[in-house]
């Protein structure tokens, strides 16, 4: 089923029907406070717009979703396959503490506590069982999903919390499309070295250039991980296309915000 997009007071969000039974989101940028060229969600610290506006974007992004802001868990992404499992201790951290941390990857079976993982191009992954009730939210840029981060987490899911991967329910967030994912052969390489033929499908030569399916490719992921085909929902959004509604690093280089993918029990 497609992705569901919602707005409130000008805040714009889409959610996955499959993970309807938990509380989830994924950011667009629109509906926050932050000035030109971070307007309006900004949800990356650290940038011009001011901590005051970003953490205005935090709370009306997290009102929205029902959760609370002093509760969130922030990945520190360093496009490696490092997962963390998450617990009380860390909330707020990335907010309103520093992370003593580096993870691309966040699980907990912890109720209220808030997931979030960032995008502007890479992938965002969010995990659900239900049975379980554990959750994980997973940033998959090309190296990380070379990596298998994406399997790398169900597997630390299966561990600490005994999910069943058959059980889990997987959203993919909106990231960059194999129409404006333009690349050099070292991407489809590293694809074909982590997944061998199953990467195939995902990787076309254009001229000179590849272009690289990221979307497809971190399904193939958990399928490979043991999810159901129809436990997998995907976005179909391509960041690089819609500048409008996305932040996009190749569109905008590093003077720009990013958007999050967000989960919570």
């Amino acid at each position: 089923m497609p992705f569901e997009t919602h707005e409130e007071n000008g805040l714009v969000w889409l959610t996955a029907p499959n993970l309807s039974g938990v509380r989830h989101g994924f950011s667009t940028r629109l509906g926050g406070v932050s000035p030109a060229p971070w307007n309006s969600l900004n949800l990356r610290p650290g940038m011009g717009d001011g901590r005051d506006a970003m953490l205005t974007n935090y709370r009306r992004f997290c009102a929205v979703l029902g959760l609370e802001t002093e509760k969130t868990v922030l990945s520190k992404q360093i496009h490696e396959t490092t997962v963390r499992v998450c617990t009380l201790e860390d909330a707020g951290k990335g907010l309103f503490r520093e992370r003593d941390y580096s993870a691309d990857a966040l699980i907990t079976n912890t109720p209220g506590l808030a997931l979030f993982v960032f995008s502007a191009d890479c992938g965002t992954v969010l995990l659900h069982d239900p049975e379980a009730r554990a959750i994980g939210a997973v940033h998959a840029g090309w190296r990380g999903c070379a990596g298998g981060i994406v399997e790398k987490t169900v597997q630390e899911l299966v561990r600490y919390f005994g999910v069943k991967p058959e059980r889990l329910r997987a959203a993919l967030g909106p990231c960059i499309g194999a129409c404006c994912f333009e690349t050099d052969g070292d991407v489809p390489s590293a694809m074909r070295k982590a997944l061998g033929q199953d990467a195939e499908p995902y990787l076309q030569r254009r001229g000179s250039k590849w272009h690289v399916d990221l979307e497809g490719l971190n399904r193939q992921w958990l399928l490979r991980a043991g999810l159901a085909p129809e436990q997998v929902e995907s976005a179909g959004l391509c960041t690089g296309c819609r500048p409008d509604q996305f932040w996009s690093h190749r569109k905008m280089g590093e003077n720009r915000g990013v958007q999050c993918a967000a989960i919570s029990i």
